[in-house]
């Protein structure tokens, strides 16, 4: 039968609550010795959030850039993913090579099951996006378990809990996030001394048409790790213009963030996914904080002129710099939510239905 606006609705995960199991495992890289400790009191503050949390075997080991061998990888994952007794899957974080295991996995078998969160970035926006445009599950892209070992996380990082545990009627629960006061400048690879992040630069959302000072928009999220999903687009896993289709009526937010990237390949990445449709037909693009090396000579193309390369003749609002990605803090999206997007004076809101 043909999916249409009507037909494809898409699940929204149960609210955790206290003695739910959560899962474990690293579908794309694993957790070296030496940062034992960091993932060990990530765990430790599930526990004591009160979650029986199980480890899978993919997970305490990195050789050659990925846990373990892609079947067994596979095999893990869509093993957590159909226990109806996990109730969440909590990768450490993401890594280079999660594609490699998207042909084991059984996105039509997902469908007929209660969708569970599963929660992350990076290259698990490879799962999510295929998860969510596949069988219909929403997912969260959002601090990955290793940014949340820290004693007191900080207000942003901190709203990943509320969008997880819901507010006990998940029916009706609304989610808002406003755009952080100061964000890190490097990555989510380095901590402060507190364990948490060093939020020191002022936050400032743009907006690429400089005349468009505030903008309002709605729609249902979509997207992730540009770095990633540039690879998928085209394929089954990330089939977009797709996914509009069966939400025009909605409405589509796309979100993108760049890691690294250099301006000339990030140009190539974003013009291919034009090509294939990915910025047609929808309300509004956020652009989170770019990761990659900054380009200061004037004699070659910025990170800013990349983007307005590709995004000046679009009519809909584009925003960058925005808490998305790699420069933390970062808001929780649930990819397949419907959202609301306000933006004014370099501030943004946004709010997202869990339904």
């Amino acid at each position: 039968m043909k999916q249409t606006q009507e037909t494809f609705k898409l699940q929204s995960p149960l609210p955790l609550k206290k003695g739910d199991k959560i899962a474990i495992t690293a579908p794309s890289s694993g957790v070296p010795k030496s940062l034992h400790t960091r993932l060990d009191q990530a765990i430790f503050k599930l526990k004591q959030r009160g979650y029986e949390v199980v480890e899978g075997i993919c997970l305490r080991e990195e050789y050659k850039n990925q846990s373990a061998s892609s079947a067994l990888r596979a095999k893990e994952l869509m093993d957590f993913l159909l226990d109806p007794t996990i109730k969440a899957i909590l990768p450490p974080w993401g890594g280079e090579l999660a594609m490699e295991i998207l042909p084991l996995l059984d996105f039509e078998k997902l469908k007929g099951v209660p969708a569970k969160w599963i929660s992350g970035y990076s290259d698990l926006s490879t799962l999510h996006v295929s998860l969510t445009t596949i069988s219909g599950w929403k997912t969260l892209h959002g601090p990955n378990l290793m940014e949340l070992s820290p004693e007191i996380l900080d207000e942003t990082t901190q709203k990943i809990w509320e969008v997880l545990e819901g507010s006990g009627n998940s029916e009706h629960h609304v989610i808002e996030q406003s755009s952080s006061s100061f964000y890190q400048e490097t990555t989510t690879n380095s901590f402060a001394e507190n364990g948490g992040f060093n939020l020191t630069a002022k936050t400032e959302w743009k907006v690429l048409n400089n005349l468009l000072q505030q903008c309002h928009f709605s729609g249902v999220l979509i997207g992730g790790c540009l770095d990633t999903l540039a690879w998928l687009a085209g394929t089954q896993y990330a089939d977009l213009p797709k996914f509009y289709q069966t939400h025009q009526k909605q409405g589509i937010i796309l979100y993108l963030e760049n890691v690294e990237m250099p301006p000339c390949t990030l140009t190539r990445a974003l013009l291919s996914l034009k090509m294939k449709g990915w910025f047609s037909n929808i309300s509004g693009i956020l652009l989170g904080r770019n990761a990659a090396e900054k380009v200061t000579d004037p004699v070659y193309l910025s990170y800013e002129e990349a983007l307005h390369k590709i995004f000046s003749d679009l009519e809909i609002p584009v925003i960058y710099d925005v808490d998305i990605g790699h420069i933390p803090p970062q808001f929780s999206l649930i990819n397949g939510a419907f959202a609301e997007v306000l933006f004014e004076a370099g501030k943004g809101s946004l709010l997202q239905k869990i339904v």
